[in-house]
């Protein structure tokens, strides 16, 4: 059976062909399984834990001014629901009456189905003012608009819903991870003297345990001041929970943590390191006590040298190392820690410092071996080629000894001397060549 013609739209809106019996049963089939979908849809909306989490919470911020807005939109939701749902009803009645329908039963079941005939009142809350004027108290549906309607205001209070449920699944239950691993952190840093106001560690683990506190209930109150959304994404809930204030905190404790170890190491070890320290410092004290000894030495031995001055004992280090071992002893690890640090390295570099000091205080006595060992070299040389009773080298010889085994020693007039010797020996070692003859004479 088929039908023709047109009826007039009773909103005003040019006229909508009759349907014939075929399209409307498709209709209705295609309006029925949206009808399920939408139904199923808002029935998950409803029993979403985040909505119901939503419900119950005492919302602040942009959360809390979202929600009253999705609570509008759900409200709204199931306003035009239940509208949609009567059109839907109305037509299948509509259709039950005749397998057969005539054409006043068809004009009225495409009225039904495609004209703008769901008039819904008290929605001029949800609407913005147009340009020509406020908004109207009343509006007019196809059934087909009805459901571009609802799938808009669906998704926006769904996209609301799913990114609140998705900051609330991820961050406190991290947070309260994060919480508890600092609550252990803290009880081990109380355990070696690290407490706010006596150690800088100390300090942070209060600054982290404010921050965590703070963060959570935040999270907890206003959850889409920490949802990022995903750029270009359109699809409900598309985006992820923003993680950097617990990330900060997370770096932070890890920090400290690394420094309680450091302390607990210092605990473990304190005793072996400040023996090492004591023995470092003691070479160091017999090392300088070596050099003032032989810069006396030099200054009675050498003359006409710079003999470089030699500090006193490291009384300060030993004073902080008296410091370390108080701190051991009352197990104050969190102040012991950076003073074994700075120890080390200074008692190092004292005892470096002495050993350089000693060197350079005997440079002159190392100089006079040197050329004593020289010059006897020499003198057994010139006794290997049998030329030991020679005068002059005899002379030079016994000059550059006196020079040398006598006290204060003038290193450069000895100096002068043994190269003199030197010289007079080189001179008798190497051969003289023959002078040429002249073979003209013979002829």
């Amino acid at each position: 059976m088929g039908a023709t013609g047109s009826f007039p739209d009773s909103t005003g809106s040019p006229p909508v062909p009759v349907m014939d019996r075929d399209e409307v049963d498709r209709a209705l089939a295609r309006l029925e399984a949206e009808h399920e979908a939408i139904e199923t849809s808002l029935l998950a909306l409803q029993d979403h834990a985040g909505r119901r989490l939503l419900e119950g919470a005492g919302l602040t911020g942009v959360t809390k001014d979202r929600w009253a807005d999705a609570e509008q939109s759900i409200t709204l939701l199931w306003t035009y629901f239940d509208h949609y749902a009567a059109a839907l009803s109305g037509a299948r009645e509509a259709r039950a009456r005749r397998r057969w329908p005539n054409r006043d039963d068809l004009v009225e079941l495409t009225e039904t189905l495609r004209g703008r005939g769901v008039t819904i009142a008290g929605t001029a809350e949800h609407q913005p003012p147009s340009l020509t004027g406020p908004a109207k108290l009343s509006e007019h549906f196809t059934l087909a608009e009805l459901v571009s309607r609802m799938n808009g205001l669906y998704a926006r209070s769904l996209d609301m819903v799913v990114a609140a449920d998705s900051v609330w699944s991820a961050l406190p239950a991290r947070i309260d991870l994060l919480s508890a691993e600092l609550q252990r952190t803290r009880s081990l840093a109380h355990s070696v003297g690290v407490r706010p106001g006596e150690h800088p560690a100390g300090d942070d683990l209060e600054s982290i345990t404010h921050e965590l506190s703070a963060l959570r209930a935040q999270v907890v109150s206003d959850p889409l001041a920490f949802w990022r959304p995903a750029p270009g994404s359109s699809a409900p809930g598309g985006g992820r929970p923003d993680t950097e204030r617990y990330d900060r905190a997370a770096r932070a404790l890890e920090d400290v943590r690394r420094e309680i170890e450091a302390v607990l190491a210092v605990r473990q070890d304190s005793e072996e390191r400040l023996m090492r320290l004591r023995d470092v410092l003691s070479r160091a004290d017999r090392t300088l006590a070596e050099a003032r000894s032989a810069r006396g030495e030099v200054l009675a031995k050498i003359a006409a040298s710079e003999v470089p001055a030699v500090s006193g004992p490291p009384t300060v280090l030993h004073e902080r190392l008296s410091t370390a071992a108080e701190h051991r002893r009352h197990a104050q690890w969190h102040r012991l820690s950076p003073l074994l640090e700075s120890l080390e390295r200074d008692a190092e570099d004292e005892l470096l410092r002495a050993r350089e000091s000693l060197t350079a205080v005997t440079a002159p006595l190392a100089v006079r071996a040197e050329l004593r060992g020289r010059l006897d070299a020499y003198k057994a040389k010139i006794a290997r080629h049998g030329m030991a009773e020679d005068p002059v080298l005899i002379e030079r010889y016994d000059a550059a000894r006196r020079m040398l085994w006598s006290a204060p020693c003038d290193l450069r007039v000895a100096e002068q001397a043994v190269l003199r010797y030197q010289q007079a020996a080189a001179e008798i070692l190497v051969p003289r060549r023959p002078e040429p003859t002249d073979r003209r004479g013979d002829a």
